[in-house]
């Protein structure tokens, strides 16, 4: 049945139907079909859970279950939060929710988990790994065996072997054995290895550092670690290397067939012979609460971590009160009317906070310098004095490095709490006979400690962290005679825990380094937690 033109047919959508096109509405309309607004909310809920399903699968493939599980919560709850009506309220908590989670509550439990276990030198993997790491060190060529064609592929980064075995390919890396990827006719070298790229040779012989990097490659023939590796020489033939050393997976032990020696596992996470002697590689095991017992009975580390403690103490004390009351008589007298030219006075004063602070840090290393520092030079004659060889005279010198870097902070602080003082509390006593001394004591310094004393708290457990300094200005030194793990006698207990960890290249111990950031964790939080209870006595002089 023909419509009549200019008559609207019954089965047309109306002019405002979500079915009609776009292109027929006037311009400027909106269109209101599914609506930009869900295609847009829809994108974002793509792109998130593309995301979020990325970091659980890379967690699952890490074996990682933890973080797995969490990272699958924080999704489920962001889906609930941004794309649902039901939870609209918590948009605004949520990603500080999560970072509170990730930044703070993981790492403080990761480090938890690490200060009960032996995780460390020797000790940074699995059984499995400790095992293919002892057999690795012990290989020696077989006689009698033949040598393959070689080629050096990658993928992914990662370098590894494939080699021509009588027409089958097979390749492997370090963390893969050899499997059969393909098959050749040619007898030389694979040209084609499904999976992998051929690393072309001269590239190989143009690079020392890869030819050095291949040499020392091995890739495992099997499984099983008796089986031996793949190695080469010269990168285009390869043959089987055995250890002298053989896995018993049933006895877990571990037989040097050139000796006859026996290692067992162990609890401690080692292969122990009978006469005592370990392989150097281990595993990761729990230790229970040995870690901080080595902290307070072991006398290799007892007294050098007493050391390093009470120099914390003094260090994080002093370097509060020395600045603060410098800042503070220089707060008094550029407060006063009378001096002129205070703005452009305040500004070069605080110079030294505006500084970055390694920098200050590594420019005062310089100044301090025995034979060619300024230091000695303009200030003592010339004289040879071992700023930082001497204990004592290193620990004076990064305190007055660091109280040149903080005082400013406590002049501006200092300086505003001036300034909002009473002035007819001041008058007051004046009138009643009170000197500048009594005023000072009765009066203007429990007024600002008043507005500074969280400022101090909170500045007393940065000071108790600072690594910066310590570390910039003599990296601990000098050296504590005897101590383990590098400790100096400047060291905090921050940097200490930072020699300890290895991080600077020395013995690795994570498990040592964990117990003992827990422990300082723990004294800044009850030295805080008191002084804070403290301060309540001050306000009484409101």
């Amino acid at each position: 049945m023909s419509v009549p033109q200019g008559t609207v047919s019954e089965s047309a959508p109306p002019a405002d139907s979500p079915l009609r096109s776009s292109a027929t509405e006037p311009h400027g309309r909106r269109w209101n079909g599914l609506g930009w607004g869900f295609l847009v909310k829809l994108l974002l809920m793509a792109i998130v859970n593309a995301f979020g399903l990325m970091g659980i699968v890379a967690a699952v493939q890490a074996e990682s279950w933890i973080i797995a599980t969490a990272a699958a919560v924080l999704l489920i709850a962001a889906d609930i939060v941004y794309f649902t009506k039901r939870a609209l309220p918590l948009k605004y908590l949520l990603p500080g929710l999560g970072f509170l989670l990730v930044f703070q509550v993981f790492i403080f439990g990761y480090t938890a988990y690490i200060a009960f276990t032996n995780y460390g030198a020797g000790h940074v993997g699995s059984q499995e790994q400790a095992v293919a790491a002892a057999l690795a060190q012990g290989e020696r060529r077989i006689d009698t065996s033949p040598s393959y064609p070689l080629a050096v592929v990658e993928r992914g980064g990662e370098y590894g072997f494939a080699i021509n075995d009588d027409g089958d390919v097979r390749a492997g890396g370090p963390e893969s054995p050899l499997e059969s990827v393909g098959e050749t006719s040619a007898t030389g070298a694979p040209t084609d290895v499904p999976g992998w790229n051929i690393v072309p040779r001269g590239t190989f012989l143009g690079d020392p550092a890869l030819q050095q990097q291949v040499v020392e490659l091995r890739v495992p023939v099997s499984d099983d670690p008796n089986d031996g590796s793949i190695r080469t020489r010269d990168g285009s033939t390869g043959a089987v290397y055995l250890s002298t050393l053989s896995w018993d997976a049933d006895a877990q032990t571990i037989t040097d067939s050139a000796t006859g020696v026996v290692y067992s596992a162990t609890e401690s996470g080692t292969f122990a012979a009978d006469d005592g002697t370990t392989l150097p590689t281990g595993w990761v095991v729990q230790v229970g609460a040995d870690n901080f017992l080595r902290l307070f009975t072991d006398p290799a580390l007892l007294e050098p971590l007493a050391l390093v403690t009470l120099w914390t103490f003094v260090w994080a004390t002093l370097s509060v009160i020395v600045p603060f009351a410098l800042g503070l008589i220089v707060a008094i007298i550029f407060n006063d009317p009378r001096v002129r030219g205070r703005k452009i006075l305040r500004t070069l004063f605080i110079l030294p906070y505006a500084f970055p602070a390694f920098m200050s840090a590594l420019l005062f290393r310089g100044m301090f310098n025995a034979e060619f520092g300024v230091i000695n030079e303009f200030f003592f004659g010339g004289a040879n004095i071992d700023w930082l060889g001497d204990p004592w005279l290193a620990r004076l010198a990064v305190l007055f490095v660091n109280v040149w870097l903080t005082y400013p902070y406590y002049f501006l602080v200092c300086t505003g709490a001036l300034q909002a003082l009473p002035s007819d509390a001041l008058e007051a006593a004046s009138i009643d006979g009170a000197g500048r001394i009594r005023q000072m004591r009765s009066i203007i310094l429990p007024l600002v400690l008043v507005a500074t004393a969280p400022l101090l708290i909170s500045s007393f457990a940065f000071s108790f962290n600072n690594f910066t300094v310590i570390y910039m200005f003599n990296s601990g030194g000098p050296a504590i005679p005897g101590a383990p793990y590098a400790l100096g006698a400047t060291d905090i207990l921050i940097s200490a825990i930072w020699d300890i960890s290895g991080v600077s290249g020395g013995a690795a111990d994570y498990g040592l380094a964990s117990a003992l950031s827990i422990i300082v964790f723990i004294v800044v939080g009850v030295i805080s937690a008191l002084a804070f209870r403290q301060t309540r006595k001050l306000e009484e002089y409101q």
